[in-house]
């Protein structure tokens, strides 16, 4: 795993992240959003929908991949990379591994349940068939604020 060292792409990709956990925020969503990129474009954009779409997999991520899946005309998203403003958990991780993506660049960790380092990484075991490489920390602050700021909110007293 590397952390973020200042470059310019991964922080505008990241932003147009934020711009949908905003979305997700005003939803009363948690505040997760997600982008795929290939050769520097956004070619899917999500946000969570669990309550939504009364799912529990409709994750910012998971629901990324779908549509970078269809985008590419593959299941296969191996020139592809994944922002997303959280550490995915481990059914995202492993969305990730089966989708063979090639980069993972997030936003703040999830130290009780993120499967990119903080309680597990699943996206560089070994025995796997597939592990990406991974970028945490991009805008980190900003990313971590949203969903403390969301949490807080749930905590008030109605």
């Amino acid at each position: 795993m590397t952390f973020y060292e200042n470059c310019e792409s991964d922080e505008s990709f990241m932003r147009a992240a934020l711009r949908l956990a905003a979305k997700a925020y005003e939803a009363d969503e948690v505040p997760v959003g997600a982008v795929v990129v290939q050769a520097g474009n956004i070619i899917a954009r999500a946000y969570n929908q669990v309550e939504l779409l009364k799912d529990a997999t409709a994750h910012a991520e998971m629901l990324a991949l779908t549509q970078a899946e269809a985008a590419v005309g593959d299941w296969r998203l191996t020139e592809c990379d994944l922002y997303v403003t959280k550490e995915p958990c481990v059914m995202c991780a492993g969305a990730l591994v089966h989708v063979r993506i090639r980069r993972l660049i997030f936003g703040c960790a999830d130290p009780r349940a993120g499967a990119a380092g903080s309680i597990l990484n699943l996206l560089q075991l070994p025995a796997l068939n597939h592990r990406c490489e991974i970028t945490s920390g991009v805008l980190q602050g900003e990313c971590g604020r949203l969903l403390q700021d969301f949490f807080r909110t749930k905590r008030l007293p109605q």
